[in-house]
């Protein structure tokens, strides 16, 4: 059985902890993010973090926030969202970068979350059906549609973000670049050159069930069938991602797993007992690591 010393080091070297093993380009970077299967952008937890494997010195030493992001190496999380990874809230509000199969075990959670959330409150109702009419939409053209104030929106928003029911995603419209007639099509007409914007969409609009992939814009959203990832519903999922987030770390304390992810109310008291007893996780010195 491995030692928790033997753990750490496997740790340090397959989620890139050294320096000797930076990431040297962002090709490198997206087989980082399919070998460990999820990516946080910052280092906020045993997960592994895209930032943390640049090993590059932050754009302003000594910096918070933005300043203390890798100096050239920071474009490389949206770059990776670019080539069709999922860019998703569900690590409690903050980035995560998914993988398509961890996306599939995403999907029975954020479908769930889905159905949750509409029926719990009209204002996520009006949102999600007005999407689901729509198809994805940019921010600022639902707040015309749906009459609402750039707070009011944010406050809409950012639960189902954060519950996986919504996906947020940046965008730059050069002039001309949206829709005809869209309200910010014609902002973007009028101030020349291009701007930024955020799309929203439902999950089952930006992920093809079973394959991990972005439909294509015309698409109609996903069937609303269970994923195959799981039999037992949003909570066998949520210990499927479970196994896999640890695995991804390679070595987790026990006491930080259940604050991974936003989905409190699917956490079973026994889930990781169960775990360990299928030998799907296994226990070392207070900490979690995947079953052999």
């Amino acid at each position: 059985m491995e030692r928790l010393s033997g753990l750490r080091e496997r740790r340090a070297f397959e989620c890139r902890l050294t320096p000797d093993r930076a990431l040297g380009s962002l090709d490198e970077a997206e087989g980082f993010l399919r070998e460990r299967g999820l990516l946080t952008r910052t280092t906020d937890s045993a997960l592994p973090s895209l930032y943390e494997a640049c090993h590059e010195e932050a754009y302003q030493p000594g910096g918070r926030g933005f300043a203390s992001w890798p100096a050239t190496r920071w474009p490389w999380f949206s770059e990776l969202t670019a080539r069709g990874y999922l860019c998703l809230a569900v690590h409690r509000g903050k980035n995560l970068l998914v993988s398509p199969e961890t996306a599939a075990l995403l999907d029975p959670i954020c479908r769930a979350e889905t159905d949750r959330m509409r029926a719990a409150d009209p204002g996520w109702r009006r949102l999600l059906d007005h999407l689901a009419a729509a198809g994805p939409s940019l921010a600022d053209d639902l707040r015309v549609e749906l009459n609402l104030k750039r707070q009011e929106l944010k406050a809409l928003r950012s639960p189902l973000e954060r519950c996986g029911a919504l996906v947020a995603r940046p965008v730059t419209l050069p002039v001309g670049g949206a829709a005809a007639g869209a309200p910010a099509a014609s902002a973007a007409a009028e101030a020349g050159g291009h701007t930024h914007s955020t799309e929203l969409a439902r999950w089952d609009q930006v992920y093809l069930a079973g394959t991990g992939t972005r439909p294509a814009p015309s698409a109609p959203p996903a069937p609303r069938a269970a994923s195959s990832a799981s039999k037992s519903g949003p909570s066998g999922a949520l210990g499927d991602l479970i196994v896999a987030a640890v695995r991804a770390a390679v070595i987790a304390p026990e006491s930080e797993v259940r604050r991974w992810f936003s989905w409190p109310w699917y956490w079973t008291g026994t889930l990781i007992d169960d775990l360990v007893r299928t030998a799907r996780l296994r226990r070392v010195d207070s900490h979690l690591a995947a079953g052999g």
